[in-house]
């Protein structure tokens, strides 16, 4: 790892802080930022040293409050800036003789407005003095180990009512990086994963990205034992040469999908008034994506559904998808979807129908099955049809990918047929996914359970097409590349036992 880069640690865990801003009122960004820090502290999570900066206050949440940063007797690693913006070139003044390492400005008022000046200026200061600075305008990091946690959003509100509800929890510990543009998408995205039950390493909100960059925190991420998979959601991209270098050298070990606002004129137009961004060409991103092998969601959906796939099921050797289906309609859009994607659902080898009508003979398939891809095991499907069914396709060498649609709704179908697939797959390097339609406890609970067994689950056949189809590119993308038996063999290593 560069110097440059391995400084971006104490972002991430540093062994001291000071959050100049930090305040007693509740309904201010430098109070909850402050609290999350003493909470994360008292619960042992955080384990640096806590310092508030504040010069109106003795103390604040049982802490003794400085002046300035320069006032504070201990070294700092990292600072957090939430003041106003015409007060932070001072600040990083103050940052600078402290020989502090690190910086992330919360504060807006920077570029994004015009305010080009004042951004250059604290530029200039953090340059001279090697401080990193992330931001201005962001929402900064949240690790979930280290108890990194500047969200300034509170986890709770009151209702109307009386009522106290989760506002803005926090995700639990997993595998999927978010690195964003936009803090407020970024907010939205750890709203999402939490309420599917998807883990997150970290998130990185870098607003206006006046020093550091997607491109040094994807390099930082590439080293990131807590990273498998990295969620990059984007406006404009800085240092393109240096961008595709990096990229490159990243997805050749851990997946990135990536969402690319600003598609339109209008967007473009929109995205620069957001962060300051100039977005270039689609036509150029996208293929910056493809050299890189980065791979481009279309929308929030199919962002977060292909992240969770990649986090969950290895790569795919190619193209050949095998589809299995307790009722026939949804197996067709499943195919459908696949075929648009440029993936193929090709008539099962005469070996593979051998083995299927075999089952026929035995009784253990419906004799009406149909099994030439889809293999529709129809309304009479059981747990047992699933697992032997799953079974021969996991071992037919010209099935690269498996879709499972498992209708919760099947008189004879009982939940355990779930973990009989997982215990089918967790034999085998080659990835499936699964799909029940439905909103329902049951359909919620069904999905659930496939995603804690690693398998991951969606609400539609199209969703689980496409989520198929980013294992398809990328396992694609590494055999290009010469890297995929290492990156599958890496996997096994880190294989969770069944």
């Amino acid at each position: 790892m560069d110097a440059s880069v391995k400084q971006l640690h104490a972002f991430f865990s540093p062994t001291s802080v000071a959050v100049v801003g930090a305040t007693k009122k509740i309904n201010k960004a430098g109070h909850v930022i402050f609290k999350n820090f003493v909470e994360n502290k008292r619960r042992e999570v955080f384990k640096g040293e806590i310092f508030a900066v504040n010069p109106n206050e003795n103390s604040i949440l049982g802490v003794q409050s400085y002046p300035t940063i320069k006032d504070i007797p201990e070294e700092i690693e990292l600072a957090v800036i939430v003041v106003p913006a015409n007060v932070v070139p001072k600040v990083m003044q103050d940052a600078a003789s402290k020989k502090v390492k690190d910086v992330v400005i919360i504060s807006s008022g920077f570029g994004e407005i015009g305010n080009h000046e004042l951004e250059n200026q604290i530029v200039a200061i953090a340059k001279k003095a090697g401080t990193r600075v992330l931001g201005p305008n962001c929402l900064g990091v949240y690790d979930t180990r280290t108890g990194v946690d500047m969200l300034f959003l509170p986890e709770t509100k009151i209702l109307m009512t009386g009522d106290e509800i989760i506002a803005t929890p926090r995700p639990i510990p997993g595998d999927i990086a978010i690195v964003t543009q936009s803090g407020a998408f970024g907010v939205a995205a750890l709203d999402f994963l939490t309420g599917r039950q998807i883990g997150v390493s970290k998130f990185v909100s870098f607003g206006n990205k006046c020093d550091v960059t997607e491109t040094e925190v994807l390099h930082y991420l590439l080293y990131d034992k807590e990273t498998k998979v990295i969620l990059l959601y984007v406006e404009d991209i800085k240092s393109g040469r240096e961008f595709l270098e990096v990229a490159k050298e990243v997805t050749k070990k851990k997946p990135i999908v990536a969402l690319k606002a600003g598609r339109t004129a209008a967007g473009a137009r929109a995205a620069a008034s957001h962060t300051g961004a100039i977005a270039g060409s689609d036509q150029i991103y996208n293929a910056v994506f493809e050299q890189t092998g980065i791979l481009r969601a279309r929308d929030m959906e199919e962002f977060f559904d292909a992240g969770k796939a990649l986090a969950m099921q290895p790569p795919a050797s190619g193209k050949n998808v095998g589809i299995i289906t307790d009722a026939g309609g949804p197996g067709i859009m499943a195919v459908d979807e696949s075929e648009l994607n440029g993936l193929n659902v090709k008539r099962f080898s005469e070996k593979t129908i051998r083995e299927f009508e075999k089952l026929k003979a035995e009784g253990k398939l419906p004799k009406f099955a149909t099994n030439f891809n889809p293999v529709d095991i129809t309304g009479s499907g059981t747990s047992e049809m699933f697992e032997l069914t799953s079974e021969i396709l996991f071992q037919d060498p010209e099935v690269n990918g498996i879709i499972l649609l498992g209708l919760h709704h099947i008189p004879a179908l009982q939940e355990d047929y779930i973990d009989r697939v997982a215990k089918v797959a967790s034999k085998y390097d080659k990835p499936i996914v699964a799909c029940d339609i439905g909103e329902t406890e049951m359909a919620l609970h069904t999905r659930s359970r496939f995603d804690k067994l690693d398998i991951p689950a969606y609400s539609s056949p199209e969703d689980a097409a496409r989520a198929m189809n980013a294992l398809v590119k990328y396992g694609l993308y590494l055999e290009k590349n010469g890297c995929l038996r290492e990156c599958i063999e890496n996997l096994q290593k880190e294989k969770r036992k069944y």
